[in-house]
């Protein structure tokens, strides 16, 4: 297998290889649950479902692993704003994440650990840490002595000397050092908290991932995943304890980061009033144009979410769609495509999972069986199933999209683009039929006027080799 992976670690692209042969571990850090979920999480979970999807067909057994960090500052934050449990919000919040992800046709990972499930876990990390002096003991809070780790900053390439004493470091006077992290918080009123050998008291962020990641795939495992914001000082810290804890380097072996997500070329946030959920999102656009315009760029790039960025994934997919069903419907002829799905899928998964590669590969391969379509009036039966049959399991089972059945996802888009509408589908449907009569007639101004005022209502007529006429809302 010559499977290529850019890792954060090393900035290159590396062959791939498993620590253990056919097997591969590995973890994603997953959402905190305070609030419904945006396209940054979702992001996320695409991308890294597609390589869960893609591991898997190339013949490994993979355990993946991506957890909820379900107690957090902004958890109980919204608890006393609300005025509600904080595990009642946390809970909320994780249920509502999984039907959005179910919807968008993530997979649900081999587990789905919460930080809250493993305390414990969390203790003896901890303990080691302080038994080899890499972490001590403050008024009842632990921290993790940044300076003692001398290969902090491997990950983000920062030097320790050099690390801004900005918004992303936390200043405590409990500290030692302005750098050093919080392992355990000493409890504080209207908090959660679990005792422990130091004090009531909550898990800092950080532990929880280093805990439930050794518990359920050891101390070095082979993929660790999440957003690109992520890398530090998450991901930095993560690999500090961990491998302090441990004495084993890498605590990763590969270390994949996806890029941000823009909303009209600015940098989602709150703030900017920019914030979109995916909730939101779906009540406008199919889940599988959704998760097409997800894929569209490389992973670790930025993507863009504009309205005109999401109707082009939305034509892309309908145009792949009306191929396929163009496809079914054509009768027993000669008309072949002698292709293979599985090496166009391989020529871009195998250069760090480059989906836009696989598109532009399928839209090479549509463009040629519609010309073929042209050419022949009928297909080869058993070609056609082949096709149909090949591009599912391949490249629909892989980037998650293409599964549905042509003729209902085009209807589908068609009603969407109806209530987005000032016209209705009798209209547009009577206005075929006069403009059918029209050309009977000879009366071809009155056809282009048909077209042309229907273009203006947001309606685009094709005329098919058939005879037949068909619209679609652009």
């Amino acid at each position: 297998m010559s499977l290529k992976i850019y890792n954060t670690l090393t900035r290159k692209k590396e062959v791939f290889q498993s620590i253990t042969p056919n097997e591969v571990k590995m973890y994603v850090c997953g959402v905190t649950p305070y609030d419904d979920c945006h396209l940054g999480h979702a992001r996320a979970a695409v991308v890294f479902d597609v390589v869960f999807r893609y591991l898997k067909l190339c013949g490994y057994h993979v355990t993946y692993i991506r957890n909820f960090t379900d107690v957090d500052d902004k958890i109980i934050k919204k608890a006393n704003e609300s005025k509600k449990p904080w595990d009642e919000i946390a809970n909320t919040y994780i249920q509502s994440y999984q039907e959005q992800m179910k919807k968008l046709g993530v997979e649900p990972p081999t587990q789905e650990p919460r930080a809250t499930e493993h305390i414990q876990e969390m203790h003896q990390v901890i303990q080691k840490l302080i038994d080899k002096k890499l972490a001590y003991v403050s008024e009842n809070d632990v921290f993790f002595e940044v300076r003692k780790f001398k290969n902090y900053g491997k990950l983000s390439h920062k030097k320790i000397d050099e690390l801004d004493m900005g918004a992303r470091i936390e200043i405590n006077e409990k500290k030692k050092d302005p750098l050093d992290f919080a392992l355990w918080k000493s409890a504080k009123p209207d908090e959660p908290f679990w005792d422990s050998p130091w004090g009531k008291g909550r898990p800092g962020w950080h532990i929880e991932c280093s805990a439930m990641s050794m518990k359920y795939l050891g101390e070095t495992f082979d993929l660790h995943g999440g957003g690109r914001d992520l890398s530090f000082p998450h991901h930095e810290n993560e690999i500090a304890q961990s491998e302090g804890a441990s004495g084993k380097e890498p605590f990763a072996r590969f270390w994949m980061h996806n890029g941000f997500v823009n909303i009209n070329a600015e940098k989602m946030s709150k703030s900017l009033g920019n914030f979109l959920t995916v909730k939101q999102i779906l009540e406008e656009w199919d889940p599988e144009v959704v998760r097409y315009f997800l894929l569209s760029s490389h992973y670790a790039s930025p993507i863009d979410f504009t309205d005109t960025a999401l109707k082009n994934a939305q034509d892309a997919l309908s145009r792949i769609y009306e191929t396929l069903s163009r496809l079914q419907s054509t009768p027993i002829g000669e008309g072949q495509w002698k292709g293979d799905f599985s090496s166009l899928l391989k020529k871009g998964m195998d250069d760090d999972f480059n989906t836009t590669v696989v598109m532009g590969e399928v839209f090479n391969t549509i463009r040629t069986i519609n010309s073929l379509l042209d050419k022949h009036r009928g297909w080869d039966k058993e070609n056609k199933e082949e096709i149909l049959k090949g591009l599912k399991e391949t490249v629909g089972n892989v980037l998650g999209v293409l599964n549905s059945n042509p003729k209902e996802f085009l209807e589908r888009q068609k009603q969407k683009g109806l209530k987005k509408s000032s016209i209705s589908e009798s209209e547009i449907q009577s206005f075929i039929e006069e403009r059918k009569s029209a050309r009977l007639a000879k009366n071809f101004k009155r056809a282009d006027e048909i077209r042309q005022e229907l273009e203006t209502r947001g309606v685009v007529l094709k005329d098919n080799p058939d005879g037949s006429t068909t619209w679609e809302i652009r």
